[in-house]
């Protein structure tokens, strides 16, 4: 039986969950002590300790795309990646872009409404930014889209499941959906149909509760929000340099965990 350590509103976690309910996969989920830190077995299988990690019968893995290669070797049928090796670069670099520069606009948006990080004119600054940037990154999907029914083209596979969690959560959070009328909107509409996709949304949309009371126990530094790579470039040149200062010094936010 597979294991997936996993948080409902990470889209590393839904992307995978796409995947395996796609392939049709038996697994049970669990979402880590991330405040206590106490699950050890979920420690020693990410050593980043972020969702999602997947304990299998042969090994642990961690990180959402090398999780979805192991899922692609092990379990091939149905395929989640395109035929060709030049459709295949392109799923994985939508996904690569998805990963690590749209991730960043929501987690951005998130750090400002859910947990506080700006008020006022610095809020509405980075709200605005972070519009802007949802929708370029909406103008470069809809031309990596085109006229095709799929970003993978006649079928859902590895590009769909890595690009509506971030489209997801940019309609749900900022109120940025795609643009009525486009192709990319009526993509969305599309595969919001897909039972994989109403249930991975369902454990979002429940999950959803106790995401909006993660302010105060983020301000209180009982836990920290963390500032790694693409996350932390996001902040210092959006003009958020002294949320990532404040941060520091109140100790709620942190980096990748050195290894011991």
């Amino acid at each position: 039986m597979l294991h997936l350590y996993e948080h409902p509103l990470s889209p590393y976690a839904q992307k995978v969950k796409l995947a395996l309910y796609e392939k049709g996969l038996d697994f049970t989920v669990s979402t880590p002590d991330i405040f206590g830190g106490s699950d050890e077995r979920f420690t020693r299988s990410s050593p980043r300790w972020e969702v999602p990690s997947l304990i299998a019968d042969d090994c642990t893995v961690f990180d959402s795309t090398i999780i979805l290669e192991y899922l692609e070797d092990r379990w091939p049928v149905p395929p989640m990646l395109p035929a060709s090796p030049a459709e295949r670069a392109r799923a994985r670099m939508i996904e690569e872009l998805c990963d690590t520069y749209y991730e960043a606009i929501n987690w951005a948006v998130a750090e400002i409404l859910v947990c506080g990080r700006a008020k006022g004119q610095l809020a509405a600054t980075l709200l605005g930014r972070a519009r802007e940037q949802i929708s370029g990154v909406h103008a470069w999907l809809e031309r990596q889209l085109g006229e095709r029914e799929y970003f993978d083209g006649s079928r859902f596979g590895w590009g769909d499941l890595s690009v509506y969690p971030h489209v997801a959560g940019s309609a749900g959070l900022a109120g940025a959906p795609p643009p009525a009328g486009s192709r990319l909107a009526a993509w969305f509409e599309r595969v919001q149909q897909r039972p994989s996709v109403q249930k991975v949304a369902a454990q979002a949309t429940e999950a959803l509760a106790g995401f909006q009371s993660l302010g105060p126990v983020v301000e209180s530094g009982a836990f920290r929000r963390e500032y790694r790579d693409h996350r932390l470039e996001w902040m210092m040149r959006s003009g958020g340099a002294q949320i990532v200062l404040d941060g520091i010094a109140k100790n709620n936010i942190r980096f990748s965990y050195e290894l011991e």
